[in-house]
C-alpha cells in the first residue's frame, strides 16, 4: 500500500485517478471488521487515538466512504466531524481552534470530513474569505502573500507534529477525483430526483476554478506529508476502490503497533475468577 503514501514531491497530473480493484466491496467487508475489532482493543490500551482526515474535491466520495469503511465500528468508538463554513464564534478563534475541539480521545477514531486543510485550500483559493478571520496583520488581500501561506503550513505542521507525539495516529486521505468522473457524479445528481437536494449551483461554480485547486492540493499535499502524518494519494473514481484502499491502509499501518494490546487482569482478579463465576452462577 505504499504505492499510494507521499514520501517525495509529487505531481497531481501524473497520479492515476481511475484504478478497480477486483473483489474490493468483498476485501472491505473482512478488513472494516478487524478495524472495529482493533478499536476495541485500543480503547481498552487508552493510550491512542486515530485521526483519519479525508480531503477531495465535491463529488469524491468521502461521505459513503465514511459510512462503508467505519460500518462495524462500535458506534461509541468512532467520531465524525465535518467542517463547513466557520461560524461567527469560530470565527472568533484562531482558525484550528475547532479542529482541536473536534479532536478524538484516547481509544476512539476521528474521522475529519473535510479538515483543517480547508484553511489552505479553499481560502487560497478565495483569500478574500481570510478577511473573516480578524487576523490583526491581515487588513486586504494584498497582505495575504506568500509568507503567510508559508506560516500557516509551518502552524499545520506544528499542529500535527504536536498530536502525533501525544499519541495521534493520523492519516490523511486525498481522495483523487477526475474532472469528468465529478461531471459525471454531478449530472447523477441532477437527473435523479432522490439525489437533487445535493446538487448546488455552488458546485459549478467552484468546478470552473478545478486547476487552481488541483495546484492548492498539489502544493499542501507536499508541503506537510510528514512520516509522522503521511498522506495517501487515492485514486477515486471508482468508489469501491477507493474506500478499500483507504480501509486497508489504515489496517496494515494500525497492526504494526504491537504495544497496543488488551491490558491483563490485576493478579487478584486473574486468581479469583472461578470464584466470582461460582458467585454469579449460584445468586
Amino acid at each position: 500500500m505504499n504505492t499510494y503514501k507521499v514520501t517525495s514531491p509529487i505531481k497531481l497530473k501524473n497520479t492515476e485517478t481511475n484504478e478497480v480493484i477486483d473483489d474490493a466491496k468483498k476485501e472491505l467487508k473482512s478488513i472494516r471488521k478487524k478495524l472495529g475489532d482493533w478499536q476495541n482493543i485500543m480503547y481498552a490500551h487508552d493510550k491512542y487515538s486515530v485521526l483519519v482526515c479525508l480531503q477531495g474535491m465535491d463529488t469524491a466520495g468521502k461521505d459513503s466512504l465514511i459510512r462503508e469503511v467505519f460500518k462495524d465500528f462500535n458506534v461509541r468508538g468512532v467520531q465524525v466531524h465535518s467542517f463547513k463554513v466557520p461560524t461567527e464564534q469560530e470565527l472568533g478563534h484562531d482558525y484550528l481552534w475547532r479542529h482541536y475541539l473536534a479532536l478524538p480521545e484516547r481509544g476512539k477514531f476521528g474521522v475529519f470530513n473535510r479538515t483543517h486543510y480547508e484553511n489552505v485550500l479553499v481560502t487560497r483559493v478565495h483569500p478574500n474569505y481570510i478577511l473573516g478571520e480578524g487576523i490583526p496583520t491581515v487588513n486586504s488581500v494584498e497582505d495575504i502573500d506568500d509568507a503567510f501561506w508559508d506560516k500557516r503550513f509551518e502552524q499545520i505542521n506544528s499542529f500535527e507534529k504536536h498530536l502525533a507525539e501525544n499519541g495521534t495516529v493520523i492519516f490523511k486521505f486525498f481522495l483523487n477525483l477526475s474532472k469528468e468522473e465529478q461531471k459525471n457524479r454531478l449530472l447523477r445528481r441532477l437527473r435523479k430526483q432522490e439525489k437533487n437536494w445535493k446538487f448546488s449551483a455552488g458546485d459549478l461554480k467552484e468546478r470552473k476554478l478545478w486547476s487552481k485547486y488541483q495546484d492548492c492540493y498539489e502544493d499542501a499535499i507536499n508541503r506537510t506529508s510528514k512520516p509522522h502524518a503521511p498522506w495517501y494519494v487515492i485514486p477515486a473514481d471508482d468508489k469501491p476502490t477507493a474506500r478499500y484502499l483507504v480501509a486497508k491502509i489504515m489496517h496494515d499501518a494500525l497492526m504494526a503497533y504491537a504495544d497496543i494490546k488488551e491490558p491483563e487482569l490485576d493478579d487478584e482478579t486473574k486468581a479469583n475468577i472461578e470464584t466470582y463465576k461460582y458467585q454469579l452462577n449460584n445468586e
